[in-house]
């Protein structure tokens, strides 16, 4: 059995939940007169930002066949898990989280859901690492799963700072 992705397709929606990200976060700074609060978001605004341009660049490196070919998955489980995400029942990358936002959410709720996302995007990383091509792409995948597990990490942080 194969996916009924190429890479390209797969790393079109990483795209998108990288592009998620970003308005999110922007969205979010727009709610906080705190300039420390605004400043954050905004900062992790850029960083997704960076996210989404690396995938980009990744996606223009792929030669012609990996852009149409389908990766072999023998179980059927890369074709659920992709199935599921296209589909929303994981969760929906087409869905924009900042629509959430209504703006009187305190620091500590945007900094829970913000986790929340980040946590949502390395599920999706480690799903398609497996998926993605030898070759370029698998370590720069790799470090942004790295990064997103060191936003958690900050975000936590910041989360704790609150409360101490």
């Amino acid at each position: 059995m194969s996916i009924p992705f190429s890479a390209d397709e797969v790393l079109q929606i990483a795209e998108q939940i990288e592009r998620n990200g970003a308005r999110f976060y922007r969205r979010a700074s727009q709610g906080f007169t705190d300039a420390r609060a605004r400043d954050l978001l905004l900062d992790l605004a850029i960083i997704e930002d960076g996210h989404q341009k690396a995938f980009a660049a990744m996606r223009a490196e792929l030669p012609p066949q990996e852009r149409e070919t389908t990766v072999p998955d023998p179980y059927g489980e890369a074709a659920w898990y992709l199935g599921g995400m296209a589909g929303g029942q994981l969760f929906d990358v087409t869905a924009d989280p900042s629509e959430r936002l209504t703006g009187k959410e305190t620091v500590e709720e945007i900094l829970r859901t913000a986790i929340g996302l980040e946590k949502d995007a390395i599920v999706f990383y480690l799903g398609i690492k497996d998926m993605v091509p030898e070759g370029p792409i698998k370590p720069r995948v790799d470090a942004i799963i790295k990064q997103e597990m060191g936003h958690v990490v900050f975000l936590s942080k910041e989360l704790a700072a609150l409360k101490g």
